[in-house]
């Protein structure tokens, strides 16, 4: 079993591919990164929109930012879809959170469904992980069939959680 963190994954589905971002996908995840559709549903404090200078964040993905987060490209026959993360690692009870984020365009063609099923084999199969967690907002009933799909049960609903926003978000959560 590897130790997460101990390397970034590449991870190959049927139709997709996880990987590392590489100076070559700055437009395109400039473009995920500046839509405000897509964070409708998302905190605040997402990495690749931490920084202005968006090859800057490419270059911090596996260095600063891996300390706490493994952030992957989504790619489709090598065009990029969207990220894949996973985040909130706990060593000590072997469990981490994941969550993902599409541009407008894949929307509502399994991409993101086969994106967590990926994400779930490496870290079950691959690693020393046990539980996987995820949050969604209420309003995000995609997402939560995304889940759904992947065999992810709702543990709480309507949660009041700290997204960044000046109020609680009131989210849902799932556990795998």
């Amino acid at each position: 079993m590897k130790k997460l963190f101990s390397e970034v994954p590449r991870l190959k589905g049927e139709r997709l591919e996880l990987r590392a971002l590489e100076e070559r996908d700055a437009e395109a995840l400039y473009e995920l990164a500046h839509d405000p559709v897509i964070y409708r549903y998302l905190p605040t404090f997402l990495f690749e929109q931490k920084y202005d200078d968006i090859y800057k964040v490419i270059r911090l993905l596996y260095t600063e930012c891996f300390q706490e987060s493994i952030i992957l490209g989504v790619f489709r026959e090598d065009c990029f879809c969207g990220l894949a993360e996973m985040y909130g690692f706990k060593d000590h009870i072997h469990k981490i959170s994941v969550g993902y984020r599409l541009l407008p365009r894949c929307w509502g063609q399994g991409i993101a469904t086969e994106a967590l099923r990926l994400m779930i084999d490496y870290l079950l199969n691959e690693t020393d992980i046990e539980i996987i967690t995820a949050s969604t907002m209420i309003e995000n009933q995609a997402s939560a069939k995304v889940l759904t799909k992947n065999g992810f049960t709702l543990v709480v609903h309507a949660v009041g959680e700290d997204w960044g926003y000046p109020e609680p978000t009131i989210a849902d959560k799932w556990i795998l």
